[in-house]
């Protein structure tokens, strides 16, 4: 019995593409559901990030498990739909599938609806037993029953870390654009004791952590940060600018080994910010923010979107100074972006906007809809020229000198995202889709 479980990704993203190893860290949703094919199948288990290596056609897999993003649902059916000729069972789960079940069951033998660890084993068990649903669900899950991801299974040389998890789940903030809430739900936090004994077996010093917003039980938060502080490690993950304003929890975070942080700016805009209804984010206090994490040795990873109703095209240029004046240590630029299930993808539908159907190009960083106050072309323009601007050695140096934050180790980072971003430019909607095409031919062709 073979199983392998797959990580598409898009061709910018992929081995192929122009987003470099450097910035990658282990996948952790394979690792994990790896954990939960059931021990008494004596299963043998391939695991297959596309950020690494392509998904091979030679696969001799009884069961093929694809995680899928929107960005990556084009990619994901397209290796269903191979390995489904080939006799293999198929199961699709992740943010894609979930959203819009019924498109990915086509491409698929079972859809797993929701997060997909509790319902993985049961899906598992069916299709090795022959009575496989169409969809799963995960009714009454509990995150407090993950095992352990099994780490042994990807190899340390191809990611900066092997050392991903995640503590928390959800998120209770609404961002129009986000798909965290419709997917994940409410904010839930693990046990702590199995977290810190999941953080204290990990080999290696530094750790990737994955939630999507782990401050937002601030409680929870100063306790976990308290008990990380003995384990003498270092870690990075995910938190919200609020955090930059809570000097207590800033402590306990750069006590516990935290050396970065990625915090969503999104706009230098407060109306932009309130329009995505994101206005917990005070832009007065944006400098302020950056100086308090900062003080305490911890560098800064800082999202920005384009694109919303609220921008014109000034919008590129007051955020290219904002960064450099502020020492954004690692600045990243996105389109905004109307996924399948936010507010933002209702709303545009609903006022005829979404000018792109093809998932391979939400990516957010392509435009797939008409902004209100730019082109499309105007706003590609904008997000390459500064991805081009701040990722100069000029703009890299400046920023680094105000940060003063692991030089070497921002330095290094950086010149990642220089060779992503003076790249980008090359990869307009018509480009990316033909080498998707290209590249998803060797599974397309019967």
């Amino acid at each position: 019995m073979e199983i392998s479980l797959i990580s598409p990704s898009n061709y910018m993203y992929s081995s192929k593409g122009i987003f470099p190893q450097v910035l990658r860290y282990a996948p952790l949703t394979l690792t994990t559901l790896a954990s939960l094919v059931p021990q008494d199948m004596g299963a043998t288990i391939k695991i297959i990030d596309e950020g690494i290596n392509d998904c091979p056609t030679d696969l001799k897999s009884d069961i093929i498990c694809i995680s899928a993003i929107t960005g990556t649902a084009k990619r994901s059916y397209a290796i269903g739909d191979f390995y489904r000729r080939q006799g293999a069972k198929v199961i699709l789960g992740g943010v894609h599938p979930t959203i819009l079940p019924e498109e990915a069951k086509k491409h698929a033998d079972a859809v797993i609806v929701g997060q997909g660890y509790g319902a993985f084993p049961r899906t598992i068990r069916d299709s090795i037993e022959g009575r496989l649903e169409g969809f799963y669900y995960n009714e009454g899950f509990d995150i407090n029953s993950i095992p352990p991801p099994r780490r042994d299974l990807v190899k340390k040389s191809s990611y900066i870390t092997k050392n991903s998890i995640q503590i928390t789940y959800g998120c209770e903030n609404c961002c129009d654009f986000c798909v965290i809430p419709p997917t994940q739900g409410s904010h839930k936090t693990r046990c702590m004791e199995s977290v810190i004994k999941d953080l204290s077996t990990m080999q290696g010093r530094f750790i990737s952590v994955v939630d999507p917003n782990l401050t937002n039980n601030r409680e929870y938060s100063l306790e976990l940060f308290r008990k990380m502080k003995p384990l003498n490690v270092q870690w990075g993950g995910l938190g919200t600018v609020e955090v930059g304003e809570d000097p207590e929890l800033l402590d306990a975070m750069a006590e516990s080994g935290c050396k970065g942080i990625l915090l969503g700016f999104e706009s230098v805009s407060q109306k932009t910010n309130n329009g995505f209804h994101k206005g917990v984010n005070n832009v007065d206090r944006y400098f302020d923010v950056v100086r308090n994490v900062h003080d305490r040795g911890i560098a800064i990873n800082g999202t920005f979107m384009f694109g919303s109703d609220e921008d014109n095209t000034d919008c590129f240029n007051k955020t290219f100074e904002f960064v450099n004046e502020a020492g954004i240590d690692l600045p990243r630029f996105s389109v905004y972006t109307p996924f399948p299930g936010t507010k933002a993808f209702k709303l545009l539908q609903k006022e005829n906007r979404i000018t792109e159907n093809d998932w391979a190009l939400y990516d957010a960083q392509h435009v797939v809809f008409q902004p209100k106050n730019m082109s499309p072309k105007e706003l590609k323009e904008g997000l390459s020229s500064t991805w081009e601007k701040t990722y100069s050695l000029k703009s890299i140096r400046k920023r680094l000198s105000v940060s003063k934050c692991s030089p070497l180790i921002s330095f290094i980072t950086n010149l990642g995202y220089r060779y992503y971003g003076r790249r980008l430019r090359n990869f307009d909607n018509e480009t990316v889709l033909k080498l998707e095409a290209e590249r998803n031919g060797q599974f397309t062709n019967e």
